[in-house]
């Protein structure tokens, strides 16, 4: 690895930490301006403006707005995010036991999404301007154009409602006791419901990203040489392909975390998206805070590991 490519990472891990702490400001200016507090959440609109400033200056929230930004960002740094207003437990704590539960939907959802939109995605490359092309691509664009709130709402009718085959809801999470085939029945729809928000972008930019390689110069003189085509795709055309397919990858995982928001909202998934939408409800602004920076910080992470898979299989900067 020469000096260029680590001046490169360095730049680009440090353009990532830059981001983070610019949304971090974002994050905490945009919560602090919401109507309502978590005060009023709880007292009600019939409470007196005695009452309110007593439960306020209980709950800290009449100390001066960049105090308690730099009281937050502190904390967040040193892995002590703050204390809930509503419940008053550690938000570590609360984020820690829902924490599994997310990465397991996750992580399932990955294995299932990843692997298989990019088989679909080189294969319909290869076979470009075929009626299996035709028909993949046209699906991508019919599964792209529906919102995830209607793919899920659509599979809790089918699946739960009319064949009975799958339970509507999956609040039980990560269950220890349960045997393998509960869980698979209780992740299916949440799973399939996400796989449809990552796979159908995931699949049409690997397929372009494939698609340009093949058109290179190069290619024609592997063929020249006698490749098959196999060999053509797999030891010519992919690690070509691996800085664009990364940046696929990163960006359709990216929607991921938007999709489970509102797959765990109406699955009633106990995870880290519902836990920061009940954070909304009561307006418990640290713990929104914090959640809302944890999915920026996945955000960031997946699109600078993409930057970085680039910056290395750039054989241009490998070889100065």
């Amino acid at each position: 690895m020469n000096a260029l490519i680590v001046r490169l990472l360095v730049n680009r891990v440090a353009l990532a930490l830059l981001s983070l702490l610019v949304v971090s400001a974002v994050v905490f200016a945009i919560t602090a301006v919401l109507p309502g507090d978590a005060a009023e959440a709880q007292l009600g609109q019939d409470a007196t403006p005695e009452s309110l400033a007593a439960l306020r200056h209980q709950m800290g929230l009449d100390v001066p707005a960049l105090e308690r930004y730099f009281s937050w960002l502190r904390g967040m740094v040193t892995g002590a995010p703050g204390t809930s207003v509503v419940t008053g437990m550690p938000v570590g704590d609360m984020i820690a036991s829902r924490l599994p539960n997310s990465l397991v939907l996750a992580g399932l959802t990955t294995l299932l999404a990843v692997p298989l939109a990019l088989a679909l995605g080189i294969a319909s490359a290869v076979w470009r301007g075929s009626w299996f092309d035709r028909l993949v691509s046209s699906s991508a664009v019919a599964v792209v154009s529906v919102p995830e709130f209607l793919v899920a709402t659509l599979a809790v009718l089918v699946f739960a409602v009319q064949l009975r085959w799958l339970p509507a809801l999956s609040s039980g999470g990560v269950d220890s006791g349960a045997s393998l085939a509960d869980m698979l029945r209780a992740f299916a729809m949440p799973v399939l419901s996400l796989c449809c928000v990552t796979m159908a972008q995931m699949m049409r930019m690997t397929r372009a990203a494939v698609v340009d390689q093949l058109k290179a110069p190069y290619i024609e003189m592997v063929l020249l040489k006698g490749a098959s085509p196999a060999r053509m795709v797999l030891a010519h055309a992919l690690p070509n392909a691996v800085g664009p397919i990364a940046n696929a990858v990163a960006l359709s995982l990216s929607y991921l975390l938007g999709g489970v928001i509102i797959v765990e909202t109406i699955f009633n998934y106990p995870g880290i998206a519902s836990l920061m939408v009940d954070g909304v409800a009561q307006r418990d602004m640290p713990l929104v805070q914090t959640c809302a920076m944890l999915f920026c910080a996945v955000y960031l992470l997946l699109v600078t590991l993409a930057d970085l898979c680039s910056i290395v299989a750039n054989p241009r900067l490998r070889h100065r």
